[in-house]
């Protein structure tokens, strides 16, 4: 059956909005229909079908229309009509029109809307590509004021993307949607740069694992945290309270929402990735061997490996040396008997808690030395500012004389490292004389550590442990097979509570350890009167 003009009778619609967005909190899509099905009752037409996109006419692969091009094609002997609500729903820039145009065209269907009428004379197509341009400029034009609007509140310091991980958006009065702290990713976040700033974190893989370990922490599908997104994590200034867009030529400057870390750390993450070979992550440290790749081969002293080995009953786990023309080459040594020696080593590191209450005296008092020269220092951070400031102006001179190339990048370089410079200064005289947290805040676990490392040791996640070994231990341990450990380098703030307790105190003794002996190797112990014990030789 035909209209009175000779088309066949049957015709599809076509909708389309811009976004998923738009098919959820308003009605485009079904307001495009009902005006396409009333005109198609006006001309006699019968809907045989309706295709819908929900997303940008600048493409001509929708699933929409390519569903409609195939339906099409299926029918070609019906000539069906193809019923649009606007020129600007079926595509949005002239060369897209045109292609889809012919496209159609080769399909078996005709268009027509409501809004105009498309004709194959000279005429006709001058107004069809016309409006198809208006289209074009009109889609361009807006996103030239999206731009310029989005750029333009970036540049006050408001973030205006998709919220990155630790921050939610929240409503202020007078500024529109704000970044604000989304706890406990904020915390999580905050643990994971500073741990990468401090060296607790080595790696970027060892900041992977701890953010995978993290049951609230976004993973991808198979739980995973990627290697690309944590480097973004470690290169994103708005953890700082920063913000810095380069393809939109916003210079880096401050944001208006709390940082969860200052910028002198995130200076340091940003040294720290520039100065060292990213680390890929590697899939041989785990639970099952905590001290891999930190205790020594006594012979050779090259890292000591290990992995299971399959017996009669089952797999058992050892540590060995497998490295070439090494005397223990090959001969394993059951991890049970490194660990538990290990484990006890750890234990002897306990102060007495006499002389940890005086450490934590000792702590305190130099806390509270540390505010009384704030205002002080306060002053020189002030006069440092003056300078930078005045190298900044010279640099600037100098940039606005020269035609080089390579020396206008060089003074944009040494410019941008000043800036940096002078924004940390800013940071550090804000916070001058305000500290961030109290003393019980700021120690707690700190002193928590120092006081016994073992019980962060035994909580047993590798992050814990990896930590232990960082903080309780100057250097990697030497075992040997025979005697076991030799004498270790302890940490820092071991060796200052030794200093403290000299002639005094002396650390805690577990049962079953013999005070004052060492069978770590001959020679006195690095330090006065503090005693490490170790487990029996087997």
């Amino acid at each position: 059956m035909k209209d009175k003009e000779g088309n066949n009778n049957k015709a599809v619609i076509y909708c389309r909005v811009s976004d998923v967005k738009q098919t959820i909190r308003g009605t485009g899509l079904a307001s495009q229909e009902t005006r396409c099905r009333e005109f198609a009752a006006f001309r006699g037409f019968e809907v045989v079908e309706v295709f819908r996109d929900d997303m940008t006419g600048g493409r001509n692969d929708r699933p929409g229309m390519l569903a409609m091009l195939k339906h099409l094609k299926a029918h070609r002997n019906d000539e069906r009509m193809v019923i649009i609500d606007d020129i600007s729903r079926f595509a949005r820039d002239l060369r897209g029109h045109l292609d889809l145009r012919d496209l159609l065209r080769e399909a078996g269907g005709k268009l027509i809307s409501p809004s105009m009428e498309f004709k194959d004379d000279a005429d006709s197509r001058m107004v069809e590509n016309m409006m198809a341009t208006f289209a074009q400029h009109q889609r361009e034009k807006n996103a030239e004021q999206t731009k310029n609007r989005m750029r333009a509140r970036a540049m006050n310091g408001y973030w205006v993307f998709h919220a990155p991980v630790g921050y939610r958006y929240e409503r202020a009065s007078g500024q529109g949607k704000v970044l604000r702290r989304d706890e406990p990713l904020a915390s999580i976040m905050t643990e994971a740069l500073e741990g990468y700033a401090s060296g607790h974190f080595s790696t970027q893989a060892e900041v992977k694992r701890f953010l995978e370990a993290q049951p609230e922490f976004p993973k991808t599908p198979r739980g995973e945290v990627t290697n690309q997104r944590v480097n973004d994590f470690l290169t994103q200034p708005l953890y700082a309270g920063y913000l810095e867009l380069p393809k939109w030529d916003v210079s880096l400057r401050p944001a208006q929402h709390e940082g969860l870390i200052t910028l002198e750390t995130f200076k340091t993450i940003q040294e720290r990735l520039n100065g060292n070979v990213r680390v890929p992550a590697r899939k041989d440290i785990n639970e099952d061997f905590p001290l891999r790749g930190f205790v020594l081969c006594g012979c050779c002293g090259n890292p000591l490996t290990a992995n299971w080995s399959k017996g009669k009953a089952a797999h058992y786990p050892y540590y060995l040396c497998r490295q070439k023309d090494c005397a223990a080459k090959g001969k394993s040594i059951r991890r049970e008997v490194v660990e538990e020696e290990f484990e006890a080593l750890l234990q002897s590191l306990r102060p007495t808690p006499e002389l940890f209450e005086r450490a934590s005296a000792l702590f305190r008092d130099l806390w509270d030395q540390r505010a009384l020269t704030m205002k002080a220092q306060g002053q020189s951070m002030k006069a440092e500012l003056s300078q930078i400031d005045r190298k900044i102006e010279q640099l600037m001179d100098r940039l606005v004389e020269t035609d080089s190339e390579s020396v206008i990048k060089a003074y944009e370089k040494r410019i941008g490292n000043l800036e940096m410079e002078r924004m940390v200064l800013r940071e550090r005289i804000k916070n001058c004389g305000k500290p961030l947290q109290t003393y019980e805040e700021t120690f707690e676990h700190s002193m928590s550590f120092l006081s016994n490392p073992w019980n962060l040791w035994k909580k047993g996640r590798i992050e814990h442990r990896q930590t232990v070994l960082k903080l309780a231990f100057k250097d990697q341990l030497a075992y040997c097979r025979n005697s076991g450990f030799r004498t270790p380098e302890i940490s820092l703030p071991f060796k200052a509570l030794g200093d403290i307790c000299r002639g005094e105190m002396e650390m805690a003794h577990l049962l079953g350890f013999e005070p004052k002996t060492s069978a770590f190797g001959a020679g006195s112990l690095p330090y006065p009167n503090y005693a490490i014990g170790h487990a029996r030789a087997r």
